[in-house]
């Protein structure tokens, strides 16, 4: 192959430079993009479960909230929580939730409670305590809910009952509470 007119070709001989001069040959690409991949995926993937674990807890706080929080839906309800809460469980914290704010009329069942507590002592039996249907006279903002309350214990091997008629007034706060408690038969 002849040179294109007009240039001019050098006839210089090429030298060679030793091998241990040369510099280093290029090697592979540093691993800098697989890295940067590595730190991405991993943020990613911490940040998904920060959330899932931010919404677990929410919904947790959520549903402990509903399953802990006292029912007071109606009157017929609010009486049976009451009942069960003060008479059955005898825990008088989850009783209040269910009375009326300021001084609810309810000596007549805290002198029940008594009585039930100091025969259990002086007999040496557990009373058992339920009531019957809940019969509910609804006048707007406030009701009468009527129920048979019967206690029964074993004592000698033989099983005895009693039963009373109550009566609670129940009025509507935020919510229905109950405000007095009087025994009528």
């Amino acid at each position: 192959m002849q040179p294109p007119a007009g240039s001019q070709v050098s006839r210089v001989p090429a030298q060679r430079t030793p091998p241990e001069q040369l510099p280093p040959a290029p090697g592979p690409p540093e691993s800098q993009p697989p890295r940067r991949r590595m730190r991405t995926v991993l943020t990613v993937v911490a940040g998904v479960l920060a959330l899932l674990c931010l919404g677990g807890l929410v919904t947790g706080l959520v549903l402990y909230h509903r399953a802990s929080a006292p029912d007071r839906s109606a009157p017929d309800v609010v009486v049976d929580n009451y009942l069960r809460a003060f008479l059955v469980d005898r825990n008088d914290a989850r009783a209040n939730l269910f009375t009326c704010e300021g001084e609810p009329q309810l000596e007549s069942l805290r002198s029940l409670r008594a009585d039930l507590l100091t025969r259990e002592q002086e007999l040496n039996v557990t009373i058992l305590v339920s009531w019957g249907s809940l019969d509910v006279k609804d006048e707007g903002d406030t009701a009468a809910v009527a129920t048979v309350i019967r206690r029964s214990a074993t004592v000698d091997g033989i099983q005895q009952s009693l039963t009373d008629t109550w009566q609670f007034d129940v009025r509507k706060q935020e919510d229905w509470r109950v405000c007095g408690g009087v025994k009528v038969g």
